[in-house]
């Protein structure tokens, strides 16, 4: 997402403990009774009941029966007619901090998560100061941030995001980023890239990439076609997003021929153009390690959303055409997209409240791609619902090699949403957790409403 963060200076760095939740104190005892458990990573979709304790999963059974000690300090959630599933995993996210703290803040944008189902959030590097240190990585997952939800930072692979000279990724990795990435500012350079994917390779980190090269998109602001034409707007080709996706493709070839041992992470961000996604298909054919995500506007909308230059349908990449459209919830029924992720990209009002050519890109998403998931491609594509909460949880936590997350197995992390896969609902920004209110899905209708949401044990949102 091409936005900028204002002005923070981060303090009181802590270590990151990823053996404890970044939220203090121990989480209480907590049966879930007469759910339907859906765990994809698991294969299971029955009724059971789930055991939380000491912030990770102790039992999983049809029926679980407590000793009298523990009767008397166990809170108990009913679950009857309701799903319970792995919290979700977003890996894609601006939460501003440090930086613009007026358009969220990790407190703020965390508890948006949390209502929307999503027990982890992965938060991009473009805010202000850059997120280029492990000084910066070990503040964000700071408990003095409030979160609601883990944070996973995603640290910037050059300083200060300008493609030039790389960062310290093993120190970086140490101090808890998961991936590394110039979002927002592609890696143009084909030596800097080449070099960022053998650096990140050997410390074990997955490569995300916002593909567009910017020396096709200069002083654009959506999507190149009859709308913008209509419109007076210059436009974003698609050859910009997919011919990036392309030069990486070959680089992760080279490297991978080049040294046998060496098996690079590409992971392509926020997918919109059917080009793109066959590229992948074609990689992973090919035996190289290259992932895509899409986020619900893409696989929802299309440039004719931007109406008469409607600020909260514009986003980088832009809405595209219903053929791209078309193709991002192909490659999602056939498996080819690997997750869902929000791109969630708050801004406030007086800057989205401008000039269409002049407002920030990015939309809100946090609290709404569970609904929409379920409302679409469950509801009406017939995606199982099983597939749907995969590649909301369990994918995604493959994706970026989060051990115990993503599942409701035994002794892993005590991450669980309810909800009520049959409830409809209308979700209104006006009533979002976030410090933002831009979408374009104001008003829509959703499907799935989130009853509880518990991260590492702690019960974070019920409603």
């Amino acid at each position: 997402m091409n936005d900028h963060a204002g002005n923070a200076s981060p303090e009181n760095a802590r270590p990151a403990n990823e053996r404890a939740a970044n939220t203090p104190g121990t989480p209480p005892i907590t049966l879930i009774r007469g759910g339907r458990l859906v765990d994809p990573a698991a294969g299971i979709d029955e009724k059971r009941d789930l055991l939380l304790r000491d912030g990770r999963v102790a039992e999983v059974a049809p029926r679980i029966h407590l000793s009298p000690a523990d009767a008397a300090h166990t809170q108990i959630l009913d679950a009857t007619g309701l799903v319970v599933a792995p919290g979700l995993i977003d890996i894609h996210v601006h939460l501003r901090e440090p930086g613009q703290t007026h358009k969220e803040t990790i407190a703020t944008g965390t508890a948006a998560a949390a209502a929307g189902g999503f027990t982890a959030v992965a938060a991009m590097p473009n805010t202000v100061p850059t997120n280029d240190t492990p000084e910066i990585t070990r503040w964000m997952q700071s408990p003095d941030r409030n979160p609601s939800a883990r944070v996973f930072p995603i640290a910037a692979a050059t300083r200060a995001l300008r493609g030039e000279q790389i960062n310290d990724f093993a120190a970086l990795k140490a101090a808890g980023a998961v991936a590394v990435t110039d979002d927002g500012h592609p890696i143009l350079r084909d030596n800097i890239m080449r070099e960022v994917l053998a650096a990140a390779t050997r410390h074990g980190l997955p490569v995300i990439q916002h593909a567009e090269d910017t020396r096709l998109t200069e002083g654009a602001s959506m999507n190149a076609g009859p709308v913008a034409f209509r419109l007076g707007l210059r436009g974003m080709p698609p050859e910009a997003e997919y011919g990036l996706v392309e030069r990486d493709i070959r680089l992760v070839a080279e490297l991978a021929r080049d040294s046998k041992s060496a098996r690079p992470h590409l992971h392509v961000a926020h997918t919109s153009t059917a080009q793109a996604v066959a590229a992948v298909h074609q990689a992973r054919r090919n035996g190289l390690h290259v992932t895509c995500e899409v986020a619900p506007h893409h696989f929802l909308l299309t440039e004719h959303h931007v109406g008469c230059y409607n600020t909260h349908a514009k986003m980088n990449p832009p809405l595209r055409s219903e053929a791209d459209r078309d193709a991002m919830i192909q490659g999602i029924l056939d498996g080819v997209v690997d997750a869902i992720a929000t791109d969630h990209a708050p801004h406030a009002a007086h800057e989205k409240e401008v000039e269409f050519e002049r407002a920030p890109n990015g939309i809100t998403g946090l609290e709404t791609a569970l609904g929409l998931s379920l409302h679409w491609l469950h509801g009406e594509w017939r995606l199982p619902l099983s597939r749907v909460l995969s590649l909301l949880s369990a994918q995604p936590a493959a994706l970026l090699g989060f051990k115990g997350r993503g599942t409701l197995s035994v002794g892993s992390f005590a991450d669980v949403i309810v909800f009520d896969p049959d409830a409809e609902w209308t979700w209104l920004a006006a009533h979002s957790r976030s410090r933002s209110r831009n979408s374009p899905f104001d008003g829509w209708t959703m499907r799935g409403r989130i009853r509880h949401t518990l991260s590492e044990g702690r019960l974070v949102h019920s409603a």
